[in-house]
């Protein structure tokens, strides 16, 4: 499992041109079965994404092409999670590579 942090940076003002883009981007990643959830990160300081399932290469790649990361409005931070323990509501996540 991958936890994603997309914290602004200075060209955080550009940030209404590319949001439908983002936005499809974001869709895209739900489509693909990828994305469990996104967020705001508190208070405007960017976002966070909850995904699984997908290589990690792959993964980076998927980030990457993200119009916000390449347009330099966040700069994305991701963490790989070995899930150990959840309720029984998540336990996709323990099965997640």
């Amino acid at each position: 499992m991958y936890i994603t942090f997309l914290k602004f940076s200075e060209n955080k003002a550009v940030a209404p041109e590319f949001m439908q883009a983002h936005n499809e981007w974001i869709a895209k990643g739900f489509a693909d079965g990828v994305f469990l959830s996104v967020g705001a990160l508190k208070p405007a300081a960017g976002g966070a994404i909850l995904a699984h399932d997908e290589e990690r290469t792959t993964y980076d790649a998927r980030i990457a092409s993200d119009p916000f990361v390449a347009e330099g409005i966040v700069i994305a931070e991701t963490h790989e999670v070995e899930i150990k323990r959840t309720i029984p509501e998540l336990d996709l996540l323990k099965a997640s590579a």
